[in-house]
C-alpha cells in the first residue's frame, strides 16, 4: 500500500509538472525533426555551377551550410560551386520548439574556371595556377601589429613591427589555396592569444594542421574573411572573422575586433618570400603629452612592465598636487631585466624644431637601492636611482638600442617628487627617431621597484 501510494504521488507530481510548463509556455510547440527539414534544388539554366536551393519546410529561420565554406540565411538562397566535386549541403531551421538539420548530397560535374577566376581570390591564393596555395606570413617592417580606438577619437594608439611581437608569433603561416577553398594554419608549435583565460600567451597548435576553409564575402557593406573550424589568424581566441581593409597581390591587411570588444587589432601579412619595400615615415615636429589626469595624445607601449595610467598620486605635495599619476612596477626576474615603456610614433621626430623631454618622478625610498656583493650591472645589481630617455628607429627592430640616443638623469631625493629634463639637443642632425623610451630604475639586472611617474611632455 505504501509503495502504491508513492506511486500516485509521483505520477502526480510529473503531470503538475507537465502542466506547468504547458501553463508557461502555451504556444510553444514540439522541435522539429530531421525528416521535416526538407529543401529542393535545381541547377542554373546557364551555369550549373550555381544551384538554386529552396526550403520547403516550416519555421522561422532557415541556415544554409554549402559545404565548400560558404554559408546563407533564407528560404530562397543561391550557392556557388566553381569547383567539381560532391557537397555535402546542410539545412538548419529553427521553429518556436527548437531546431533540426538535414543534409542532401549536391553533384558538381564540371570545374567552371571563370567562377574562379576572381581578382580577390587571385590575390588571396595565388589562382588557379597555383592551387597548392599561397603562404602568408606577418610584415617583416613596420607596422604588422597595430589598434586604435575610434570611440577614442583614435588617440588610443599602438604600433608594432614583427621584431616587437613574442617569437611564437613572428614565426606563423597562414595558407590559403583555392582548391577547395582550403586554409591551413603553419603557425610552428604555437600561437600568440588567449589559453584557458588567460591573455598575452603564447597558446600551443596541434602538430597536424586542423582542417578548415576560408570565405570572402560582402556584409553590411564590408569585405569580410572568415576561417572556419574556430581557426584564427595572429591571435588565438578561436573567432576567425576579419574585415579585410586590404587585399593585394602582396599585402593583405586586416581587422577585428577583439580582446572582449576592448580594443581594434590590425595585422598586416605579406606573401612568403616577399620582401616588401621600406616607406619612410613622414618627418615632423610634432607635442607629445600625458599628464595622466587627461587623456594624453598618444599611447604608451608597455614591456615587460607593469603601468597603471590612473593611480592615486601617493605624495600630493611640493611641485605635484594632480590628483592622479602612473604607478611603474618593474617586477623581479631575468625576463624583466630591460623592462621599459615606449611610444611608437607614426612619424619621424624633427628634432631642430622639440628636443626637450620633461617628466615628474617620484622614486620610493623603501626600493632598494643597494648594489649587492659589491658588482656593478650584474644581475645582482639592485635597482638606480634615475630614469633614462631614449630615442630609437624601430625600424631596426630588435637592434633599435645600437643606434639610439639616450639621456639619464639621476635621482638623488626620494620620496617626494622631482622634474627632470632631458635635453636631446646634440642630436637635431638624426633624422630617423620615430619611436620614445622611458624607463625607470636602470636596466640589466633582475631586482624589482616601484614608481611613479607624472606630467611627461615634449613640447617647444
Amino acid at each position: 500500500m505504501k509503495k502504491y501510494i508513492q506511486y500516485i504521488t509521483l505520477l502526480f507530481l510529473a503531470s503538475f509538472a507537465w502542466v506547468g510548463c504547458e501553463l508557461e509556455d502555451p504556444e510553444l510547440g514540439l522541435p522539429p525533426t530531421p525528416e521535416q527539414v526538407t529543401f529542393t534544388y535545381a541547377y542554373d539554366d546557364e551555369n550549373p555551377n550555381i544551384v538554386h536551393f529552396k526550403s520547403t519546410a516550416p519555421g522561422f529561420k532557415a541556415l544554409w551550410d554549402f559545404g565548400n565554406g560558404k554559408t546563407a540565411e533564407g528560404t530562397e538562397v543561391e550557392g556557388a560551386f566553381p569547383l567539381k566535386g560532391d557537397y555535402t549541403v546542410k539545412l538548419t531551421i529553427y521553429t518556436a520548439g527548437g531546431s533540426a538539420s538535414n543534409t542532401q548530397t549536391v553533384a558538381i560535374a564540371q570545374t567552371n574556371p571563370a567562377m574562379l577566376n576572381r581578382e580577390d581570390y587571385n590575390f588571396l591564393t595565388g589562382g588557379a595556377n597555383q592551387l597548392e596555395g599561397k603562404t602568408w606570413v606577418f610584415s617583416p617592417v613596420g607596422p604588422m601589429n597595430f589598434g586604435g580606438e575610434p570611440a577614442n577619437g583614435g588617440n588610443n594608439w599602438w604600433s608594432q613591427t614583427l621584431a616587437q611581437q613574442d617569437p611564437c608569433m613572428q614565426d606563423d603561416e597562414y595558407t590559403f589555396s583555392l582548391a577547395g577553398f582550403k586554409f591551413e594554419n603553419k603557425s610552428k608549435g604555437a600561437m600568440w592569444g588567449i589559453d584557458n583565460g588567460t591573455e598575452n600567451v603564447c597558446v600551443p597548435q596541434p602538430g597536424t594542421p586542423v582542417a578548415s576553409t576560408w570565405n570572402l564575402y560582402e556584409a553590411n557593406g564590408k569585405v569580410m574573411l572568415s576561417l572556419s573550424n574556430g581557426e584564427t589568424i595572429a591571435w588565438d581566441d578561436n573567432e576567425g572573422v576579419y574585415e579585410v581593409m586590404e587585399l593585394s597581390e602582396n599585402r593583405l591587411h586586416i581587422r577585428k575586433v577583439c580582446c572582449g570588444g576592448a580594443g581594434v587589432r590590425n595585422y598586416v601579412l605579406v606573401p612568403k618570400g616577399y620582401t616588401p619595400p621600406v616607406v619612410e615615415k613622414p618627418y615632423k615636429a610634432a607635442d607629445l603629452f600625458d599628464n595622466f589626469d587627461d587623456a594624453g595624445n598618444f599611447t604608451w607601449v608597455l614591456d615587460h612592465v607593469l603601468f597603471n595610467e590612473s593611480f592615486d598620486n601617493p605624495a600630493q605635495l611640493g611641485n605635484n598636487t594632480s590628483a592622479k599619476v602612473a604607478r611603474y612596477i618593474k617586477e623581479a626576474g631575468q625576463v624583466n631585466e630591460f623592462a621599459n615603456l615606449s611610444i611608437d610614433l607614426g612619424y619621424r621626430m624633427d628634432l631642430t624644431q622639440r628636443h626637450v623631454f620633461k617628466l615628474k618622478v617620484f622614486l620610493p625610498s623603501y626600493n632598494d637601492y643597494v648594489t649587492q656583493n659589491g658588482e656593478d650591472w650584474s644581475p645582482t645589481k639592485s635597482l638606480a636611482k634615475q630614469v633614462a630617455v631614449k630615442l630609437q628607429n624601430s625600424l631596426l627592430g630588435g637592434n633599435a638600442w645600437t643606434t639610439q640616443a639616450e639621456v639619464i638623469q639621476q635621482v638623488t631625493q626620494l620620496d617626494q617628487w622631482v622634474e627632470l629634463t632631458f635635453d636631446f639637443g646634440a642630436h637635431t642632425a638624426r633624422t630617423d627617431f620615430d619611436k620614445v623610451v622611458v624607463q625607470i630604475g636602470g636596466e640589466a639586472h633582475f631586482n624589482p621597484g616601484i614608481f611613479y611617474l607624472d606630467d611627461f611632455r615634449l613640447m617647444p
